[in-house]
């Protein structure tokens, strides 16, 4: 059996933020076909550009599940410039670590952000990547 940390562990049993965002900003989905995790993150950002609340619905396993509500308390109240360059690596040092087989979930839950935010500045057009 995998070794999960304490904070892994919470962030499994207790997930933040999950759920939809109806009028989301910003929806992005992205999965992994070798493991089966799926995650849909939806971003609701403010006039002046900040992440005012995510949400997410994850398919996947405990670490999937963890890094997702994780993911999603670390960009709240953050620019979407700052928003997307969260990094896997910070979200897995948020979590005091993962099983070298689960690293993958973290790099998921960022790839899902930067497609929220991608989505985001498609729906607004090219001029509001330049703000």
């Amino acid at each position: 059996m995998m070794e999960y940390t304490d904070k892994v562990m919470h962030e499994f049993q207790n997930p933040k933020n999950v759920g939809e965002i109806p009028d989301a900003d910003g929806i992005g989905e992205v999965g992994s076909p070798a493991c089966g995790d799926i995650m849909r993150m939806y971003l609701k950002i403010s006039d002046d550009g900040i992440v005012e609340d995510a949400k997410f619905k994850t398919f996947g396993c405990g670490a999937a599940i963890a890094t997702s509500s994780k993911a999603t308390e670390m960009i709240k109240g953050r620019t979407v410039e700052e928003a997307a360059k969260l990094t896997n690596s910070e979200v897995v040092e948020e979590l005091d670590g993962l099983p070298t087989e689960k690293i993958h979930c973290s790099v998921l839950a960022a790839q899902a952000i930067g497609a929220a935010i991608e989505d985001y500045h498609k729906r607004k057009g090219d001029h509001s990547k330049q703000q």
